[in-house]
């Protein structure tokens, strides 16, 4: 069963980076979900789908899969190219632009 190796991205409900450190290892889906027509639960007879193994590294998660023999594709991270800019520069004397609302 093939899985996915990557490092999860910030969620937006947070401002924090909590979480993001780490290397998740996740299967695939192999089986279809089914609804349940009484009661409405979604059910699967796939167990593997839900597990997830964190790890430091990515190597850490790389060696586990080959030690397992579990084919897998790592999934690079995109880093997010933003400028950190400072609430107090709003109220600078050196500010370029005079501050309005």
């Amino acid at each position: 069963m093939p899985a996915k190796i990557y490092r999860p991205a910030k969620t937006a409900m947070q401002s924090g980076k909590a979480k993001t450190n780490l290397w998740l290892l996740e299967f695939d889906q192999e089986s279809p979900r089914k609804i349940d027509p009484i009661m409405g639960y979604t059910s699967s007879g796939d167990t593997r789908q839900q597990v997830r193994l964190s790890f430091d590294t990515q190597e850490q998660a790389v060696a586990y899969a080959e030690r397992n023999g579990i084919d897998y594709r790592v999934i690079q991270p995109n880093e997010a190219n933003r400028q950190v800019v400072s609430y107090t520069d709003n109220f600078r004397y050196t500010r370029t632009q005079p501050w309005t609302h």
